[in-house]
């Protein structure tokens, strides 16, 4: 038995949002230099090596990691599974969140930021990373148009315009959502259409023409156990109920989902004969031998445990095993694995690189933080409620 969505009753400054804002000044104080002295004085890249961890962390993982919110749309809201609408506004939460930073991740990392409109008015048709700058875009406004009930709920009443657009979404929301899901699918896997061109310059271990079928299942495969993450920090850091009549059935999709990627994958390491180098000793392999047991093979093997599926802990460990499998294939794709054949020395990242995707993760939680205290996101009621 869930509450309404409701703001949380907890105050807001807390030990931990300080933290957060320390990190925010310190990823301020680097992108200010980045726009000072320019990507040669904050950053490790270069002419041969034009991408790192701002493109593999705030870009390419947060599309993924962010993929919670089109499969629980999808669960709740296409397919009729009202059950899950407990976990549904906090996803939604956390993906519009994601894609606000995947925008800004993209200007910061883009030589000439104020060139970034540029892709709207001049159109190549036959580019992949067009289709994915104008999925993003698109999608990202969808997401803000599904936070407008949200945030029409707390503030409706005090702002007539507010109220006025609830009123009139409301009437088209589901075609907002089902295009939420469509253009969701379609920029994951354009995102792994990119290295579909880079056949010199990305190790076998992961080049193959089916990147971008594996960019779409993997992202499908994290959206549930990101669920599970996010909702199982925030209701311990809030002391609130963890919600497993929720997760634990939410994580049974996670079977299937995940299963179907790790056959996809190992079925296509085996086809082009790289599936014996998973055992080479080398710093490549043994990423990638992190990424497909710890991060894939094993939570898969657990979640079919239902003590495991019960067990708030356990499910949460499992969850995290899946995210950081997902996140480290993002970082192995982008950065270890990536190796142009006109680099002199291997790519790694600069301290302004570090804080200011330090800076953008503490303004992703703190923006969240900043959401739930004000507005109706979360259900979960507090742990004094469950006791009585």
């Amino acid at each position: 038995m869930h509450a309404h969505p409701r703001p949380i009753d907890r105050p807001f400054w807390s030990p931990g949002v300080l933290v957060m804002v320390s990190l925010m000044v310190a990823g301020g104080l680097a992108l200010m230099t980045r726009y000072i002295g320019g990507l040669g004085f904050t950053t490790n890249l270069t002419d041969a090596t034009p991408w790192g961890l701002w493109i593999a962390i705030d870009v390419a993982s947060g599309v993924a990691l962010a993929a919670g919110g089109f499969t629980t749309a999808a669960l709740a809201h296409i397919f009729g599974r009202r059950a899950y609408e407990a976990v549904t506004r906090p996803a939604l939460l956390t993906a519009a969140l994601g894609y606000t930073f995947v925008a800004l991740g993209v200007t910061i990392d883009v030589g000439r930021s104020w060139a970034i409109w540029k892709p709207v008015f001049f159109h190549n048709y036959n580019s992949a990373l067009f289709e994915v700058a104008m999925c993003v875009m698109i999608y990202l406004t969808v997401l803000w148009i599904e936070m407008v009930p949200i945030v029409a709920e707390r503030f409706g009443s005090k702002i007539r315009l507010l109220a006025w657009l609830d009123r009139t979404l409301d009437k088209f929301m589901w075609v907002f959502i089902i295009l939420g899901v469509v253009l969701s699918c379609m920029h994951q896997s354009s995102l792994g259409t990119l290295l579909v061109i880079a056949p010199t310059k990305l190790d076998p271990l992961w080049y193959t023409p089916f990147m971008p079928l594996l960019f779409l299942l993997s992202a499908m495969s994290v959206g549930y156990p990101m669920v599970i993450v996010e909702t199982n920090i925030a209701t311990s850091s809030l002391k609130l109920d963890g919600e497993m009549d929720v997760l634990a059935p939410l994580s049974r999709f996670t079977i299937l989902t995940l299963g179907i990627y790790l056959v996809v994958r190992i079925a296509d390491l085996m086809a082009r004969g790289q599936l014996g180098r998973i055992f080479e000793c080398s710093s490549t392999s043994i990423s990638f031998g992190v990424e497909l047991f710890i991060g894939g093979i094993l939570p898969w093997f657990l979640l079919l445990s239902s003590k495991v599926r019960r067990s708030r802990r356990g499910l949460f460990i499992v969850a995290l095993c899946i995210v950081g499998g997902v996140l480290l294939n993002r970082i192995n794709v982008f950065v270890v694995g990536f190796s142009p054949q006109t680099a002199t020395h291997p790519y790694y990242p600069s301290i302004g690189e570090i804080l200011v995707t330090l800076g953008a993760l503490a303004t992703i939680m703190f923006l969240y933080r900043l959401f739930i205290t004000f507005t109706p996101v979360l259900s979960a009621r507090s742990l004094k409620e469950v006791s009585q």
